[in-house]
């Protein structure tokens, strides 16, 4: 299995301001940040893939993985070093497939009979949630802190928690069993992405 550092997982959310928004990036990283994924639900393509290259320069920079959210083609293109795919995207055998077996794959998996078909299928780790009511993803099933340690330890693969994780309820998510915390807006949204990605990673490791 690949050496994955999950701990503090960023999902990047979209920005009109793309200097601040790869200043973030790279502060949160400069925070401690372990891997980034690209999200970009109404980009262009050419647009995404422009915004990519910009954002993989900084990961590269600190060897941070680099994960493009649904978009095999981006993630090809830029040669990112993996895909996180939902369960309304590309199936996950057919993206492994796709991307080969070097990549990382990521799958959202809401209950154990997912999260163990993705890992049947070729995912490196799970992404659970949401865990906590969020505002970036409307549409993200919900799930309580049992179901959560109920996929963690239905599997052999990794678990991220996701969805509305901040710095005030991370430390609800001790004694799960996760692998680390994905975050959106706790760091894209925070006045000093650099302190928030310290003090997130000090709850999720104390």
């Amino acid at each position: 299995m690949k050496n994955l550092d999950l701990s503090l997982y960023l999902v990047t959310d979209k920005s009109d301001d793309v200097e601040t928004f790869l200043k973030t990036i790279e502060e949160g990283i400069k925070g401690g940040v372990s891997v980034v994924q690209i999200r970009e639900k109404t980009a262009e393509t050419l647009d995404f893939y422009d915004l990519a290259l910009k954002v993989k320069e900084i990961t590269r920079k600190y060897n941070v993985p680099l994960i493009i959210n649904d978009r095999v083609d981006v993630a090809l293109a830029i040669d990112a070093d993996g895909v996180h795919v939902g369960q309304t995207d590309l199936p996950c055998d057919v993206t492994r497939k796709l991307i080969g077996d070097d990549k990382i794959l990521g799958v959202s998996a809401s209950t154990i009979e997912e999260a163990r078909k993705a890992e049947k299928d070729g995912a490196d780790y799970i992404g659970t949630g949401a865990v906590f009511p969020t505002a970036t993803k409307d549409d993200a099933p919900k799930i309580t802190k049992k179901d959560l340690k109920d996929v963690v330890d239905s599997i052999n693969i990794p678990v991220v928690a996701i969805g509305g994780i901040t710095l005030d309820n991370a430390h609800e998510l001790k004694d799960t069993g996760i692998a680390g915390l994905s975050v959106v807006s706790a760091i894209m949204s925070a006045e000093n992405p650099k302190k928030a990605s310290e003090e997130l990673l000090n709850i999720f490791n104390s």
